[in-house]
């Protein structure tokens, strides 16, 4: 069971994600993200007179839903049942970094200072959990797709959109790291 709660090495890890798409293929032309789950669940519950929703749902997102919920259970697994008790190694620079924006609780898998049921009331928990959260599911409908989808799948598929998609989602994550987390925190 150890290698359930170690980190895989690159050489593992990453043949494995780069084999996810023929996999996804010889299944049928299957994509691989995560933001479809959001309308196909709209579709199976709340359809109403939305002709966005009115479509095939079984067909199209069931084995998306059944990816959906294996991540939700592995997340669980793995943050309570195989959970690892060591503090989440992050460089002594972060540390010191993040102390210096007011963030100090490093025990979990992310800062309870941001990411708690206490901190979610504050003007920083809703500007980042809520407003982000926001932006992060507009992003994905607009943006015709999420991260996993456009950087493994898009990418893998020789999508120019999906290329310029990804480099988008890596400049935001700089400008979210480097400029507006610490306006928000200061």
């Amino acid at each position: 069971m150890d290698f359930l709660t170690e980190p895989w090495p690159w050489y593992i890890a990453g043949p494995l994600i780069g084999l996810t798409v023929p996999g996804l293929l010889i299944m049928g032309g299957k994509k691989f993200g995560i933001s479809s789950n959001f309308r196909h669940a709209c579709a199976a519950c709340f359809p109403g007179d939305v002709d966005f929703f009115h479509y095939d749902w079984k067909k199209e997102g069931t084995w998306n839903m059944i990816f959906l919920t294996g991540i939700v259970l592995g997340g669980f697994l793995a943050g309570y049942v195989w959970a690892n008790p060591d503090p989440v190694a992050i460089s002594a620079q972060t540390v010191a970094d993040l102390q210096a924006l007011g963030i100090n609780s490093f025990e979990g898998l992310v800062p309870a200072d941001l990411f708690s049921w206490a901190s979610l009331g504050t003007f920083e928990g809703i500007m980042i959990l809520a407003l982000g959260g926001f932006l992060v599911g507009f992003g994905t409908r607009y943006g015709g797709g999420c991260t996993s989808g456009h950087a493994i799948t898009g990418i893998s598929d020789l999508q120019i959109a999906s290329v310029v998609a990804t480099i988008s989602f890596f400049v935001g994550g700089l400008i979210m790291t480097h400029i507006i987390l610490p306006l928000i925190l200061s």
